[in-house]
């Protein structure tokens, strides 16, 4: 290789602080700080986030390095994964898993979209006034509108989500700044006096602590989406665990700064109580609205941020009804384990029947919380089911690891979290076992049987369904007369 080529090739080569903002922005958003201070009796969740990035977060990330490293060539992530290590048949299980915990989070998008608009347009909480009936009505619509918009198949969605993404990316940041620069510009203004008593900070760990531990395991989950960069890295043995450690120390700085952040705005009977669900829905437009306050400058803060979050809540439901769709059924070790109904494409490349049975579980998830007892009840109940569905997509990482780390020798990679069988074993056997944990408490809530029923029954019920579909297909197979492919 002549110099010249040499110097273009690493010119290509990611900085190790360049992945580090790249996964961090992918990883963390402002929503993970308020739920946080919500279900962790405000300043208290910053020991808890410490405990998670400390003894989760970090080796989750380096994991996630090592199987993006062992498996650069492949472009399937966690199905690739579990194919390499396993067979076609839980590699299957592993894409399916992957879709379908996101069909209580495409149920919540519609929700969360008309939420945003009415603080963008209202700059109040006259939406969770609505009856659960109507708002679930609009929220119907609305999902119905963009199952149509998914149909067409229109890729500038992506980009739009990620324009969406990467300003509310920024806001977040901007919030912290400038809540902290608040008490300087304006120090008149009414903040909340912090304790910092070790009573204050250390939290009590009752049943109501460990069943809201998947809100923490939901919002740092996800970091596998940068697995395609770890060899793009300039030297992947030491810059990536290097720009993992630097993702790690940036989220929890944000997560712990934010928390103080929003510690001087809101006290303790601002999230417990009757207003616990009303914090949840509504938090964090609440702090953008007082962060105007206090700088003079009415709803401005809250309009710009119920606007990025609308676009982004909207433009992300549509991109999650297709693309986890599309990534199960254009996997070709995938497609021989499903019936072939799902299989039928529009002329825009759209699955019509994967979409239409999008469209019946997520609409049964939005008939469902009619029972809910308001609009702010209703989005603080999905956020309890998401955390408990979706982290569930993380333990095929943990497994594929594992399973790596079984194989010995025989997969090589630039970059090892660590070297040994029995160690990798045991931090990928940890965390498989911590998430199982967490998504089997955040099942429970306490005080009411009926949605502790309901939250169990909804991910047992889509998960079953991906044992139904290979058997239905081997039906089909058998009534055509066609033998399928080798099926482990």
């Amino acid at each position: 290789m002549s110099d010249q080529q040499s110097s273009a090739a690493s010119s290509k080569k990611i900085s190790w602080y360049m992945l580090a903002f790249m996964a961090f922005s992918t990883v963390w958003g402002f929503g993970n700080v308020v739920n946080g201070f919500a279900y962790f009796n405000g300043t208290q969740v910053i020991f808890s986030w410490i405990l998670m990035f400390a003894l989760y977060f970090v080796p989750y990330a380096l994991m996630v390095g090592e199987l993006g490293s062992a498996f650069k060539n492949a472009g399937g992530g966690v199905t690739s994964w579990v194919l390499e290590t396993t067979n076609p048949k839980l590699a299957y299980y592993a894409g399916f898993t992957y879709w379908v915990v996101h069909i209580p989070y495409i149920a919540s998008k519609g929700s969360g979209g008309l939420k945003a608009l009415a603080w963008m347009f209202l700059a109040n909480t006259w939406y969770d006034s609505l009856s659960p009936f109507v708002v679930q009505m609009a929220t119907g619509v609305v999902f119905v509108a963009f199952l149509f918009v998914a149909s067409r198949g229109l890729s500038p969605l992506k980009a739009l989500t990620t324009a969406a993404g990467s300003s509310m990316f920024v806001m977040s940041i901007l919030f912290i700044i400038m809540m902290f620069a608040a008490p300087v510009i304006n120090p008149q203004a009414t903040y909340v006096p912090l304790d910092w008593s070790w009573k204050s900070l250390i939290p009590q760990f009752n049943i109501q602590y460990f069943t809201s531990l998947s809100i923490l395991v939901f919002a740092v989950g996800g970091c596998e989406k940068i697995s395609p960069y770890v060899n793009k890295v300039n030297n992947p043995g030491k810059d990536f665990p290097k720009g993992m450690i630097a993702l790690a120390i940036m989220v929890m700085i944000c997560a712990v700064l934010g928390t103080i952040a929003l510690g001087m705005m809101f006290s303790g009977t601002d999230i417990t109580g009757d207003n616990a669900s009303s914090f949840i829905a509504n938090g964090a437009y609440m702090a953008f609205q007082r962060l105007g306050e206090y700088y003079h400058v009415g709803n401005l803060f809250v309009i710009l941020y119920g606007a990025c979050n609308a676009i982004g809540q909207f433009s992300t439901l549509t991109l999650s009804i297709d693309a986890p769709l599309r990534m199960l059924l254009d996997d070709e070790n995938a497609r021989q384990f499903v019936p072939r109904g799902l299989l039928k494409q529009n002329k825009y490349g759209a699955y019509t029947n994967g979409i239409l049975l999008v469209g019946v579980l997520s609409g049964s998830i939005i008939l469902i919380q009619m029972l809910g007892t308001g609009a702010a009840d209703i989005i603080a109940w999905l956020t309890k089911l998401n955390s408990v569905c979706m982290p569930m997509r993380y333990l095929w990482v943990f497994f594929a690891y594992i399973m790596l780390k079984k194989a010995g020798s025989k997969f090589k990679a630039d970059y090892r979290f660590v070297k040994g069988k029995t160690a990798g074993v045991f931090w990928g056997g940890w965390c498989f076992v911590i998430t199982a944990f967490c998504c089997i408490m955040g099942v429970y809530v306490e005080g009411d049987t009926l949605r502790t029923v309901l939250n169990f029954i909804m991910p047992f019920f889509l998960v079953s369904l991906g044992l139904i579909m290979p058997a239905i297909r081997a039906k089909e197979d058998e009534k055509l007369g066609v033998k399928p492919d080798k099926i482990l």
